[in-house]
């Protein structure tokens, strides 16, 4: 009895394999062909230059003739700026340092010129207290003092220690009132800046004083003959006397009985 085979026909198998093979190969070449021209379509969109690596690739990069080189180390202001970056229209804090160390340096300076000047002003005003006494003590008697026999030559030598507007006031008053006086009834006065009873340094003080103007008192003793008084008769007067730094040195500007 001849023999039973089940299955399949060897050639039928072959083919179907041969067949299945193909297909494989067809697909491999295919999904070759699309990731070539991915690539090439990255680099010509890229200069050349794929943004992204294709998987399942290997990029082999020799390394330079020096060998690699290590990055520098950053330094510590660097992780410090890193940290407290300047915001728009804020100032970091270096910037606020400086402009605080610039304010307190101006403020300084300021400080130190106004001190300065404040001491130049003290010594002017102690220098001009001193003068302004000794310029008036040595004018006092001879603006208060005058001899009806030698008028013009008294009335002239009392207006060189005179300034400004008072000079011409005493000049006019002179001619007007004093000097008319003086002749019809013979008067004769003579000031002397009085004097402590233990002599010395006649008296004077300052009543106020800046380095251009010093506002002195004197007490003055005034003796007085004319042909109307019976002898002579002594006036012991305050005179507030004002002092003017002039070219000239200091000037009587004002005198005012007290």
């Amino acid at each position: 009895m001849p023999k039973t085979t089940t299955g399949r026909a060897p050639g039928i198998t072959t083919g179907r394999t041969m067949t299945a093979a193909a297909r494989a190969a067809a697909k491999r070449a295919e999904r070759g062909r699309y990731n070539a021209d991915s690539v090439a379509a990255s680099e010509s969109v890229g200069g050349g230059r794929s943004e992204r690596p294709l998987a399942g690739r290997i990029v082999l990069v020799e390394a330079p003739k020096g060998g690699w080189q290590d990055p520098p180390e950053p330094s510590p202001e660097a992780f410090e700026e890193a940290e407290t970056p300047d915001k728009p229209g804020i100032p970091g804090p270096r910037r606020l340092l400086t402009a605080l160390l610039g304010a307190l340096l101006v403020a300084g300076l300021v400080a130190v010129a106004i001190l300065g000047w404040q001491y130049r002003e003290g010594e002017r005003t102690q220098a001009a207290r001193t003068e302004a006494v000794e310029a008036a003590r040595k004018a006092a008697p001879i603006v208060l003092s005058y001899d009806y026999r030698h008028l013009d030559r008294d009335f002239a030598r009392a207006r060189t220690h005179l300034t400004g507007d008072f000079s011409r006031k005493y000049g006019k008053t002179t001619e007007t009132v004093v000097g008319p006086t003086a002749k019809k009834y013979k008067g004769v006065v003579k000031a002397t800046i009085a004097a402590p009873p233990s002599g010395g340094t006649p008296a004077a003080s300052v009543a106020s004083a800046s380095p251009d103007e010093v506002v002195v008192l004197l007490f003055v003793n005034q003796v007085t003959e004319s042909t109307q008084v019976s002898g002579s008769r002594v006036d012991l007067n305050r005179v507030r006397m004002t002092m003017a730094r002039t070219t000239e040195g200091w000037k009587v500007s004002a005198v005012d009985a007290l």
